[in-house]
């Protein structure tokens, strides 16, 4: 008989590459022994179970604006350099809390509409076939899937909308980079504060620039559209739009990245779920939601206690950290049967990979579609796609996203 695991006998150490490369097994550990999780070495809480994760995402006790503590708390010098990244990210919707949430979103919804979406969908296509007839025509058999693929279809696609020119992937890929070792909770990144506010500085004086001229010379672009969105008479500031600007581009791509590409490294790892999807080639919306619940591109929100409060007899301080474990709640057992196996016929599937209310990321459906067409697209071209036996997937090193750096792929097996 196995013991029952006792909270102080459990350790989350997410800079272990073997939690890095599979965290499931210390996630049910926490469910069931400690799911409100106190990290001396995150200085966090870890909370792990559905319903906890669902009520908190929900709930008044945590706030997303954790942005002005941690500023106020650093030295001078670290201030100074992470001043306009601060002033940026304080922009975005992901650390608003309302009112001025509920203003921007309102304002944003009339450039995010369902149909601007629909009408995305050809050039999604037309990407991916691109890509694909690129490593068709390579001749390489042994190509890293994320560098080649998964990366520059969503990047393409966010580029597009935004009016940035294809050729620029390199340099967005850089100041994007330079700002998700700050975003993204990096663990082992000790110059990370002069790669963010270098990588901000860039992106954030192209998109003023772009901004201008889109302004003096207008075309129909959703670009357009977001300069001309207006809510009861009101639109996003110059700072608002800048900010929005590099919140789609970085939120747009990096997510969409991780989604393809943990897709593929599932459906290549369980050889009857690909053999069900090429006979039921119907089942891609589904297979798109499984892989969103059981390895979804968002491994943890993070928010901030905004009063104090209680949860399971742990008392939660105001100012305190939480990441609320979004893959740990979507394999939890009291909601999902069979919560540990990837079925991608399964249809209760009420994951929160994409968060709950206020805060339900509004390019959800643009990654959907980008994640259908990109997986049906990849299969049916590459069907015999392989795992690199000499070669395993490197995992990224963050808290917050979840999902491969490299993944090496053989084409055709």
């Amino acid at each position: 008989m196995t013991a029952t695991p006792q909270p102080q006998d459990i350790v989350y150490d997410p800079s272990d590459p073997a939690v890095m490369a599979n965290p499931f097994p210390v996630y049910a550990k926490l469910r069931e022994a400690d799911p409100v999780h106190w990290s001396p070495s995150l200085k966090s809480w870890i909370i792990t179970r559905y319903t906890d994760v669902r009520d908190l995402l929900l709930s008044d006790h945590l706030s997303v604006n954790r942005l002005i503590q941690f500023y106020k708390a650093l030295p001078p010098a670290d201030a100074a350099l992470l001043k306009d990244i601060i002033h940026y990210l304080s922009l975005w919707l992901a650390f608003r809390d309302p009112p001025d949430h509920t203003r921007v979103r309102r304002i944003m919804r009339h450039a995010f509409t369902a149909k601007a979406i629909e009408e995305m969908r050809p050039n999604v296509v037309e990407i991916t076939d691109m890509l694909l007839d690129r490593l068709e025509a390579s001749g390489k058999n042994d190509v890293d899937l994320i560098r080649e693929f998964a990366l520059q279809l969503p990047a393409f696609v966010i580029m597009d909308l935004l009016d940035v020119p294809r050729d620029m992937l390199d340099d967005f890929k850089e100041w994007s980079d330079d700002m998700a070792v700050f975003i993204g909770g990096a663990r082992n990144s000790g110059d990370k504060y002069t790669r963010a506010a270098r990588g901000c500085a860039k992106m954030s004086t192209y998109f003023r620039q772009l901004i201008r001229e889109r302004t003096a010379n207008p075309k129909p672009s959703f670009l357009m559209d977001l300069i001309n969105a207006r809510d009861a008479g009101e639109k996003l500031s110059d700072d608002e739009l800048v900010a929005t600007c590099i919140l789609v581009l970085f939120a747009g791509h990096e997510t969409t990245t991780n989604l393809i590409g943990n897709a593929a490294l599932l459906l290549m790892r369980h050889d009857d779920q690909r053999a069900k999807l090429r006979e039921n080639p119907e089942l891609i919306d589904s297979t798109i939601e499984e892989v969103l619940r059981f390895d979804g591109p968002t491994n943890a929100l993070v928010r901030v206690v905004a009063q104090d409060h209680e949860l399971h007899g742990c008392k939660m301080r105001e100012g305190q950290r939480v990441f609320v474990m979004v893959n740990s709640a979507n394999r939890d057992p009291r909601i999902f049967d069979d919560a540990d196996r990837f079925d991608i016929s399964r249809q209760q599937n009420r994951h929160l990979t994409f968060g709950q209310g206020i805060h339900l990321c509004l390019g959800a459906k643009l990654a959907r579609e980008e994640g259908r067409v990109a997986v049906k697209r990849l299969f049916d071209r590459f069907p015999d796609l392989a795992l690199d036996p000499d070669e395993p997937p490197a995992w990224l090193d963050a808290m917050v996203p979840r999902g491969t750096r490299r993944l090496p792929v053989r084409l055709k097996g």
